[in-house]
């Protein structure tokens, strides 16, 4: 066995891939060892000390989340044979369980979807299941239908001479794991960064686990305005931020006119876009059927099963800093798109280790206590003085 699958069993990982009653999957031991390549280099640009391993298992260690084979660690997404490969479906959202009746043709689907959901899919193509969930806008992928692919960067606008990371205003409109993950880093490094929300659509997970909410966004500042009544607002801001990130589908800030091409440029910024797929698509996507798209899953006997818990998300966020890093090492003045699967693909395409290990797979280690974060709009002051002060100084 390679040196790494001690260190990948010891890490969580392994822990939280394979079947529930099964041994745990070492077969992916690779996948740490370059995740800790990109946080070693993210943390020397950034002056601090950034654990790959706890940032890709620390949602499961704080809700004690555990392997489930062909369930995702967090149960909402599935695993599921079709009639010419495998595929996954998240049922996260409850607009998702409500378009299975859609989705089956069906009056109605029992309380548990799920069984109704597994023999529909012997029926289909994988081709089928994705054209069809994708009408009704649910979460779904094929396994493997994404290549590996690195950021897609462009020059946008006038680089500047940047003094590392401290200081730096970031506009985060991110939500739920890869683009907070990426501004927590940021954050760490002494920018100001602030988190942008709706008040119709906060952040999904303010009212999930809050430990896991507060290690994401405890050092940020809480900004919530309407986007539709209050554009003319976040513009200014975003046309003031020295770095924005966003996470949203394509058309959701340009119909506002609050898109990369829609704010008054600035020197160095650096327009992060972390979407599921290509920066086109409107697909919706998650953690779990974004890696599965990539290819990133374990392996069992009986087909694939999920590797860790919504790996693609934390990869996702680690690739971003370190992308943002390299481009203020430039200078700035660019924009970067990442794709979840195209980054899960990247790491799927890592050589495999047998599945087994003598070495017997910890559970994750829970992260240390991160500050509250604030309430839903608590800063919004703060950021509003911080918006005229620097439109001040620029004039």
């Amino acid at each position: 066995m390679s040196s790494a699958s001690p260190q990948w069993g010891s890490s969580g990982l392994a822990y939280l891939t394979g079947l529930p009653d099964g041994p745990a999957d070492f077969s992916r031991a690779r996948v740490l060892a370059r995740a800790e390549q990109v946080a070693s280099v993210v943390g020397h640009r950034a002056n601090i000390s950034v654990d790959a391993a706890a940032l890709l298992t620390g949602r499961a260690a704080l809700l004690g989340l555990s392997r489930g084979g062909s369930v995702s660690c967090g149960g909402a997404t599935r695993l599921l044979a079709a009639r010419d490969g495998w595929c996954a479906i998240t049922l996260s959202r409850p607009d998702d369980v409500a378009a299975v009746p859609a989705l089956l043709s069906a009056g109605e689907v029992p309380a548990d979807p799920w069984p109704a959901l597994r023999q529909w899919a012997t029926t289909c193509s994988v081709a089928a299941i994705t054209e069809r969930t994708g009408l009704l806008d649910i979460p779904a992928a094929a396994l493997g239908e994404v290549a590996a692919a690195s950021p897609r960067i462009r020059r946008m606008g006038f680089r500047a001479l940047m003094h590392g990371i401290a200081g730096l205003l970031v506009a985060d409109l991110s939500s739920m794991w890869a683009g907070p993950l990426c501004g927590q880093l940021l954050a760490r490094a002494g920018a100001t960064v602030v988190k942008v929300e709706s008040p119709q659509r906060p952040d999904g997970t303010r009212a999930g686990n809050h430990a896991f909410f507060d290690w994401m966004n405890g050092e940020k500042l809480s900004y919530c305005l309407d986007f539709d009544r209050q554009g003319d607002e976040l513009r200014e801001l975003l046309a003031v931020s020295d770095i924005v990130i966003e996470g949203s589908r394509p058309a959701a800030l340009a119909r506002r006119r609050l898109g990369l091409h829609d704010i008054a440029p600035r020197a160095g910024r650096i327009w992060l876009q972390i979407t599921g797929y290509d920066e086109h698509s409107g697909r919706p996507a998650f953690g779990d059927d974004a890696a599965i798209a990539g290819g990133l899953a374990g392996t069992s006997f009986g087909g694939p099963v999920f590797c860790a818990d919504a790996i693609a998300d934390p990869l996702t966020g680690l690739e971003a800093a370190e992308a943002v890093t390299e481009s203020l090492a430039r200078g700035g003045g660019e924009s970067i798109h990442l794709s979840m699967a195209a980054v899960a693909a990247t790491y799927a395409a890592l050589p495999t280790e047998a599945s087994v290990s003598g070495h017997p797979a910890s559970p994750p280690p829970v992260p240390p206590a991160a500050a509250p974060a604030a309430e839903l709009g608590a800063h919004n002051e703060v950021v509003r003085h911080l918006v005229s002060e620097r439109r001040y100084l620029s004039c």
